[in-house]
């Protein structure tokens, strides 16, 4: 996706400078980013299907959250393949994503890694070390509102190029192996990590543009997918009492297919 938002987050205050990101900040910060991004971004409304992806996802993060996060679930209405995760507990799928999908274990994957990113707390983790840098204090000055100029707010590349959508190869792995855990503890086989993650990778030779925005956002070889096989294969039980697919995400996957064309999406300003 191409829309770059920019997010001023008044409920902080200046004395986040310095010190951890709380859970009660993280929400907040997550909170204000969501707010932009359902007012810039199309998302779907059909009930059926937000009914749908809220089961799921709630499936897979409450039985592996300890915080007690109050998790928030969207179809964003995006033919680019991508999904991303907001502080706090927002979790965005485009709907080309579902549609790529080949089974119920596959989607289960791809929103167990983004939910991953939230339990590990990656942008927390990212605000607290860029607060020892001068452009952290510029992007603490944007999360608490209290510097003036433009430079200073923080900016969301829904696609995925920007603070809260992007992590590093580390986190990117150490997510994978997360999601492993999170999707098994729903009942669903983690095998559907890898193959969806090798089908992405089939799609960019053939399709680059459809998930340019996922390997923007999510870098991803076959090194990755490796990793991700070596996890499931030290960890994993018995993968047959585990669900691979569901006549239910069938017929979720085929009303989003039902839905008229994506609208086009917003285009990214040049940059201050």
């Amino acid at each position: 996706m191409h829309a770059r938002l920019a997010v001023a987050l008044p409920m902080l205050t200046a004395s986040l400078i310095g010190c951890a990101v709380g859970d009660d900040q993280e929400r907040a910060i997550g909170q204000d980013a969501a707010t932009q991004v359902e007012r810039e971004m199309p998302l779907v409304s059909d009930p059926a299907i937000t009914a749908y992806l809220t089961t799921l996802g709630t499936e897979l993060a409450v039985k592996n959250d300890d915080r007690n996060r109050q998790w928030q679930f969207r179809v964003v209405d995006a033919e680019q393949i991508n999904a991303f995760a907001l502080p706090g507990g927002f979790v965005y799928v485009n709907r080309g994503l579902i549609e790529r999908a080949s089974s119920a274990s596959e989607l289960a994957g791809v929103m167990g890694h983004e939910i991953a990113h939230v339990l590990l707390r990656h942008s927390a983790e990212r605000l607290e070390k860029a607060q020892k840098t001068n452009v952290g204090v510029s992007i603490v000055c944007g999360l608490t509102n209290i510097c003036s100029s433009d430079a200073a707010r923080v900016a969301i590349n829904v696609g995925g190029a920007a603070l809260f959508a992007r992590f590093s190869r580390r986190d990117e792995l150490a997510a994978d192996s997360a999601a492993v855990g999170i999707v098994e503890r729903a009942g669903y086989d983690p095998r559907g990590i890898a193959t969806m993650f090798a089908a992405l990778m089939r799609d960019r030779e053939q399709h680059p543009d459809i998930v340019a925005a996922w390997f923007g956002s999510h870098p991803l070889e076959e090194t990755r997918v490796a990793r991700v096989e070596q996890v499931i294969a030290a960890t994993s039980r018995d993968n047959a009492a585990l669900r691979r697919d569901d006549p239910a995400f069938h017929e979720f996957q085929e009303r989003v297919r039902a839905l008229p064309p994506s609208p086009p999406l917003p285009t990214q300003p040049s940059a201050p």
